[in-house]
């Protein structure tokens, strides 16, 4: 690990050289960074990214790279913007369609990211924001709960549940599934990262350097305790276990016991989170998944081809309930699955072009995780991060989910960044030692 003041040199250094390139990937970076502080604003620095790209790609014409899931991509938008036709009321669709532009951040990160150091900057300074979030949400939980502590005495439980710590985020969903990816990928780089980040030798104060990575990732991991949502603590589980067996395998058997020690020491409120996941009838925001996960089960059988189409679920979703049942209190205006909500709202063949480019992310990282060597833990990352939030996506509509999405696909683009810059750098040393030669 370098010091701040080398991360922050090493940044204008690590950009492409020619000009609108070069501003590209500014605006590129300062997307990715803002992605955990501000929807708003990755979003704007996202489109002005690419719109600079576009502007450097009519002046000096290059095909430009992208990772290996155009086709399904594109099939995924078309099935999209075609069950916008047989909706209901087709003008609510077109708010979800405009989301369709975050797919940018694959394309971008691809070409835009030319460096190893570049790369883990990135990361780096995702990981400081991650903890970050995690403090700020320490300090409101504090507030929340002495404010409940003395309007709610008899029913804290209830009331610690809505609304939840965010962070930096508008809503707890938001923060819970952006933690998520971080924690994921901060874990793999603490222990598959050789030096602590690819690269890199040990230097001066190199067990301090480390120590201070494993805080930060101790405030990401209570802060997702302390977030209460259920799928990010199984996205987590899992995306752990993928990752000690990379780190030793033969440790997996401590990470059992390490969660019932954990679970002994939880304060009440974890023992009643967990409790009631197993009674889903005494819980509203399982109940209401039961229910919803039935009315999708009718909307998909009514309209196999193209669903009840975009953005529409909430409003058709009380023609689909049985007679005389009602629509529940909790949120019901999406289907709190991806598999479900891709096939009800739009339809059998948008859900087979959802799950081709997922299931392809995942089978070309693990190709490339193969070719790798010193960032091989970016892929390892990656496939961590795919297992987490497909294991939340059952529970939670979090591809639908603007600020969770866009941190997954940068995650998700960043092995292809890698092995990108490690074919470039075998191909500059190749030339390199085929001009010493002559």
């Amino acid at each position: 690990m370098t010091s701040l003041r080398d991360l922050i040199g090493l940044a204008p250094a690590a950009v492409p050289g020619w000009p609108l390139a070069r501003g590209a990937a500014v605006l590129f970076s300062l997307s990715v960074l803002t992605i955990l502080l501000s929807l708003a604003a990755s979003e704007a620095l996202l489109i002005a990214s690419a719109l600079l790209y576009a502007a450097h790609l009519l002046r000096r014409p290059s095909p430009p790279h992208f990772p290996p899931v155009k086709l399904p991509l594109a099939l995924f938008c078309l099935t999209t913007l075609i069950s916008i036709g047989w909706a209901e009321n087709p003008t609510t669709g077109w708010f979800v369609v405009r989301k369709l532009v975050l797919f940018l951040m694959l394309l971008l990160a691809v070409n835009l990211v030319t460096t190893a150091g570049h790369l883990e900057w990135l990361y780096k300074a995702l990981f400081v924001e991650a903890a970050l979030a995690g403090l700020v949400a320490a300090w409101q939980l504090v507030a929340q709960y002495r404010r409940v502590r003395v309007l709610y005495p008899t029913s804290i439980y209830d009331h610690m549940m809505l609304p939840r710590i965010h962070g930096f985020q508008g809503h707890w969903m938001h923060f819970g599934g952006q933690q998520m990816l971080m924690f994921t990928a901060l874990l793999a780089f603490l222990l598959l990262a050789p030096g602590i980040g690819a690269g890199l030798k040990p230097v001066p104060g190199h067990r301090l350097v480390r120590t201070a990575w494993w805080v930060a990732l101790a405030v990401v991991a209570v802060s997702i305790v302390l977030n209460f949502t259920r799928g990010v603590w199984l996205g987590c589980t899992v995306a752990t276990f993928y990752l000690v067996a990379r780190w030793k395998r033969r440790r997996l058997w401590a990470l059992p016991i390490l969660l019932g020690l954990g679970y002994l020491a939880a304060p009440s409120i974890i023992h009643e989170r967990i409790r009631l996941a197993l009674h889903p009838s005494a819980d509203p925001a399982l109940s209401v998944r039961l229910q919803v996960w039935r009315v999708a089960l009718r909307m998909i059988r009514a309209h196999p081809w193209v669903g009840v189409g975009l953005n529409n679920v909430e409003e058709v979703y009380p023609l689909y309930l049985p007679s005389g049942e009602s629509p529940q209190i909790p949120y019901h205006a999406h289907l709190h699955n991806n598999f479900l909500q891709f096939a009800a709202e739009r339809g059998l063949p948008c859900l087979a072009t959802w799950v081709w480019p997922m299931a392809a992310l995942g089978w070309y990282t693990w190709k490339v995780r193969r070719r790798l060597s010193a960032q091989r833990w970016i892929a390892d990352a990656t496939l961590a991060a795919w297992l987490a939030f497909l294991a939340e996506g059952c529970f939670e509509f979090n591809f639908g989910t603007s600020p969770v999405l866009l941190a997954f696909l940068f995650v998700s683009s960043t092995p292809f960044v890698a092995e990108r810059v490690m074919v470039s750098c075998e191909k500059q040393e190749q030339e390199s030692g085929s001009s010493v030669a002559r």
